[in-house]
């Protein structure tokens, strides 16, 4: 039990008394199960993501919860490795939660059947299994934001547009940390190399991903590359933005998928003036300029408290957010479907689907999940670093959506055949 780290938000009992029109109702507390690495290899994001879905349900709660129900959080650190992502689920179900917030590919694809076994919603936002953007083949996994199918077609959408809105002839790098998140978005990209006419090679970084000075001068000094499009994670981007400006190749021709995109990413390879022009795919907000972030700032003020250092990473952070917040408006539309009653961990499922709408004041992608894309749609924006900040430099946009969708609807229909 050692590794489990239990954060309980909201009140102490099962039950929370409000006080409603001068009567007395209780209303039931209500269990997300939440999975974090905060001491594993990629602790570094866990560290700052995971408390910034803690700080929106805190919010939440301290604003009288959803519809009068307050929200207990069970977080468990995992610390990146698949057994205790499967104990961490069980343990989930013992404690009623009515949804579970995963992380890692590995602990995702060990889970993806037994969310349907157990019906209970699940999401990996950003992360995870591209295919389980079909919700008909995954009920019960909900990628929730650009699956790695989507960041790759948004990386050479983006590519295109910065080489002149043509990509025949040209030559792209592609370097990924050596394991099935860094895969996963091959297939898309091999497409996209032959519709487009541009020649890919592909470089493999074998984990931790500390050492890739012979990839970078692979990439650097032999294929010479038009673009890099790079998808690392944990350490790993620090490394090769250091290594990449060390071989004098401009930050300007590289795109980094989400995971090789913050600022703590930045910093570690020497500051924001070392990765002057490098560009970052984002699925939430950057920075705090949000209604939503202020909001956390002056509930750490009311109660007397300096808001935590965490939110200055900002990406990281609101990705926690963004994620909390998705997981209250399913709760929200399950509850208020339910007559105000606790629903059942199938009907926030149900809720999840309903999501429409709901931005955050752009905080959120224009995002829309139903039954069929559990997605959203895979919207993204470009943020790019400039006069030693991260600053907007694409707003929300799909890339090469077609694409996508023709290769979710080909491994369906792959699946079925086998």
């Amino acid at each position: 039990m050692t590794r489990f780290v239990k954060s309980w938000l909201g009140v102490a009992a099962t039950t929370a008394t409000l006080a409603l029109g001068g009567g007395q109702v209780f209303a039931q507390d209500i269990v997300f199960g939440l999975q974090c690495d905060r001491t594993g290899p990629t602790a570094n994001v866990g560290t700052v993501l995971c408390p910034g879905y803690q700080d929106y349900i805190a919010l939440v709660n301290s604003k009288g919860g959803v519809e009068g129900h307050k929200i207990k959080v069970l977080e468990i650190d995992h610390e990146y490795k698949v057994p205790p992502a499967i104990e961490a689920h069980e343990r989930f179900k013992k404690e009623g939660a009515v949804l579970e917030g995963l992380y890692g590919t590995p602990q995702t694809a060990a889970l993806n059947k037994k969310l349907e076994e157990d019906k209970m919603l699940g999401t990996s936002p950003g992360f995870g299994t591209a295919s389980a953007a079909d919700g008909k083949r995954y009920p019960y996994t909900f990628p929730i934001a650009a699956s790695y199918w989507s960041q790759a077609g948004a990386a050479v959408e983006f590519a295109k547009e910065k080489l002149g809105g043509k990509l025949k002839g040209k030559k792209i790098a592609y370097i990924f940390y050596d394991n099935p998140a860094g895969k996963e978005p091959l297939p898309i990209l091999e497409d996209l190399a032959k519709a487009e006419g541009f020649e890919m090679r592909t470089f493999a970084v074998p984990a931790p991903g500390l050492e890739m000075g012979a990839q970078v001068l692979d990439i650097t000094a032999r294929f010479k590359p038009d673009f890099i499009i790079a998808h690392l994670f944990g350490r790993a981007p620090s490394v090769f933005i250091k290594d990449l400006k060390g071989k004098g190749f401009p930050l300007s021709k590289v795109v980094g998928l989400v995971w090789a995109s913050s600022e703590a990413d930045i910093i570690a390879a020497g500051g924001m003036g070392v990765a002057e022009g490098y560009n970052t795919i984002q699925f939430a907000g950057v920075g705090k300029d949000y209604p939503v972030i202020r909001d956390i700032e002056a509930m750490y003020k009311t109660q007397g408290k300096t808001p935590p250092k965490e939110m200055d990473s900002t990406v990281l952070y609101n990705r926690g957010v963004l994620v909390a917040a998705l997981h209250v408006e399913a709760l929200r539309n399950a509850i208020k479907a339910n007559g105000g009653k606790v629903p059942t961990s199938e009907q926030v499922k149900n809720g999840m689907e309903a999501v429409k709408g709901f931005t955050l004041g752009g905080f959120v992608p224009p995002m829309e999940i139903t039954p069929a894309d559990h997605e959203g749609g895979g919207w993204v924006q470009i943020w790019t670093v400039k006069g030693g900040k991260l600053v907007k430099t694409k707003d929300w946009f799909q890339g090469f959506r077609p694409v996508i969708q023709k290769h979710l609807a080909d491994d369906a229909a792959n699946a079925k055949k086998s």
